[in-house]
């Protein structure tokens, strides 16, 4: 039990520690377009018994930044989508600590804290408007504007395939400029991704729209994941519309296991997907 109060305090130091030090930009500057409820500061899980931290409501979106140090940078940026069934963000396993992964790699990471719960119109369009706030905003951060991808685990892995495959239908009405650019994102990557077979038969879910200009996918899942059918689908999809994927399918890892030590899966998806990101900034998705 002291074990957990112990890691609990952590999560709680971290999350001030990353309000200090790293910069929160809100998505809309007054009301959130869909939403019922007033703007009100992310709610929290407080049980000292959950290692994950756990964002349990939203109703003011917003991204954190994290960029590398300017001697590494690579021009790119990625926005990060935690996962939580659409309930919850599990933000610092599936957002804060993907982006410090992703600063050493170069990338300028941007953590979404999209609405919840059970809110999926609205985080689909706070994920649209994420994308042309940093696309728009490039020149702030020394990105190019051609490479700015997206990243989802789980429900985020769902919400990012939505974000790749609906870019074209217009969610909400335009609040600023920045509205005036493009929400697609240049490439995706979806790790043990959630709800992409809800079709008949367990096929593409309808909402999906997968044709010659969704974004290349990065995909990775086990096995023994109960959601890894989504996966399966999404990449039989990609493939038959001639857009370019890779998928890794390991046996055994299970599901949420974001970059946590403990399993196979958990030490080898960062190292495909490095390799894989490289190509995709190379423009060279060919072996």
């Amino acid at each position: 039990m002291q074990l957990k109060l112990t890691l609990f305090a952590i999560c709680l130091f971290t999350m001030a520690t990353y309000a200090q030090t790293n910069e929160i930009f809100h998505l809309w500057p007054d009301a959130v377009p869909g939403e019922s409820l007033p703007k009100n500061q992310s709610r929290m899980n407080n049980d000292p018994r959950d290692i994950v931290l756990r964002v349990t409501e939203v109703t003011d979106p917003t991204l954190t930044v994290f960029e590398p140090k300017s001697n590494s940078k690579n021009g790119a940026g990625i926005i990060i989508c935690p996962g939580g069934g659409y309930q919850i963000l599990a933000l610092d396993k599936e957002g804060f600590e993907i982006a410090q992964w992703l600063n050493q790699l170069g990338f300028t990471a941007f953590v979404l804290e999209y609405r919840v719960p059970d809110k999926r119109e609205g985080a689909l369009m706070d994920a649209q408007r994420a994308l042309r706030l940093v696309r728009s905003q490039a020149d702030k951060w020394n990105l190019e504007p051609d490479k700015i991808g997206i990243m989802g685990f789980s429900a985020g892995g769902s919400l990012s395939a939505r974000a790749s495959t609906n870019f074209n239908i217009k969610t909400y009405e335009d609040v600023d400029k920045s509205d005036e650019v493009s929400c697609r994102p240049d490439y995706t990557l979806l790790i043990y991704p959630a709800y992409l077979d809800r079709g008949e038969n367990r096929s593409i879910t309808p909402e999906l729209k997968v044709d010659k200009s969704t974004p290349p996918m990065f995909i990775f899942a086990t096995a023994d994941d109960p959601y890894a059918n989504s996966a399966l689908v999404m990449a039989t999809t990609l493939r038959d519309a001639q857009v370019p994927v890779e998928l890794h399918l390991l046996p055994f890892g299970g599901h949420g296991y974001g970059l946590r030590k403990g399993s196979e899966a958990a030490e080898t998806w960062p190292l495909l997907a490095e390799k894989w990101m490289k190509k995709v900034l190379s423009h060279n998705l060919k072996p």
